[in-house]
């Protein structure tokens, strides 16, 4: 057979090997995707990664678990580029330079350990956003401890602990958590401070046992910064665990702020699930509001002025 026969350019020959379906054309045969499968993120992610290439055509081929992590691999086309797109943290390839998906993925699972062996804050955006201040200090105190090698240099990856704490609290205090009652704390007073706070983002009977964590947990971490501060025999081993105590506070309570004041509730009022997640939704020209969605049903808030619910960002 011949090379155009074997491309089907005979005109008289029956077994024509058909052209290539178009990106575009490719959406109309995949099977429907549920409510919320990712594909709006992953869309977004690729175009803000690549300006000006449009995403014409994507679609989810493997899922992979490796050591307690699922990986998701994306086939991604754009006007100008063919992507993998990786998950956990999400971060995309060139087909051009990866040609295989399987490669990919044991390069991006090894990429991202090495990079997690960095000091870096370990909390979503949403939360960074919302102690901005007291997570930069963070940082900060990571670089120090990095660099230190003596007693003083570790003592002082406890006084930038302790900054970092007083920080969250005067970006987090507001009269209202002060009882009436109540003397209002000295501003360098952190347990104190740290108590009104968890009774505030923590309220309530249902609230108790994490209520007590995060008072506890506050409590405990200062004093041991306090202490590394005028350690003179102090190590990296200390001053590595100052470090993540400091850390799971801003962690903890962090979570705990955004919550409240996006009012997401633990589980879904129309099918009981507890994967809820916020979304940000357009009201009006420039004007957003996250809501509360539901990724198992779809379910959603009413956007402000609204009197049905909203529908969660189409996929592709």
């Amino acid at each position: 057979m011949t090379e155009s026969n074997l491309l089907g350019s005979d005109p008289d020959d029956d077994c024509v090997i058909p052209h290539a379906v178009e990106p575009e054309a490719l959406e109309r045969y995949l099977l429907k995707r549920g409510p919320y499968d990712g594909a709006a993120e992953i869309r977004s992610y690729v175009e803000d990664q690549s300006p000006g290439e449009g995403v014409t055509y994507l679609e989810r081929i493997s899922t992979e678990r490796v050591m307690g992590t699922d990986y998701e691999v994306w086939d991604v086309h754009t006007s100008g580029e063919r992507y993998w797109v990786v998950t956990s943290p999400t971060n995309l390839y060139a087909q051009r330079l990866f040609p295989s998906a399987d490669y990919t993925l044991s390069f991006h699972i090894g990429l991202m350990a090495r990079v997690m062996t960095r000091r870096e804050v370990r909390a979503d955006e949403d939360r960074r956003d919302r102690l901005v201040t007291a997570w930069r200090r963070w940082t900060q105190a990571a670089e120090a401890l990095d660099q230190a090698d003596e007693a003083e240099e570790f003592q002082a990856v406890g006084m930038r602990c302790r900054e970092c704490l007083l920080s969250f609290v005067r970006e987090v205090v507001t009269d209202e958590m002060v009882p009436p009652d109540q003397e209002r704390p000295k501003s360098g007073d952190f347990i104190h401070w740290s108590e009104l706070i968890a009774n505030a983002v923590a309220g309530g009977g249902s609230q108790k046992e994490a209520r007590s964590y995060l008072k506890s947990n506050a409590k405990s971490t200062w004093q041991l910064v306090s202490w590394l501060t005028h350690a003179s025999g102090a190590n990296r081993f200390d001053a590595e665990i100052a470090l993540e105590a400091t850390h799971g506070v801003l962690a903890a309570f962090s979570m705990a702020i955004v919550r409240l004041e996006r009012g997401i509730p633990a589980r879904c009022p129309n099918c009981g699930s507890y994967k809820v997640g916020s979304r940000e939704v357009e009201v009006e020209a420039g004007t957003w509001h996250r809501l509360a969605f539901c990724q198992s049903c779809g379910a959603s808030e009413s956007a402000p002025g609204s009197s049905t619910p909203e529908s969660p960002k189409p996929g592709v």
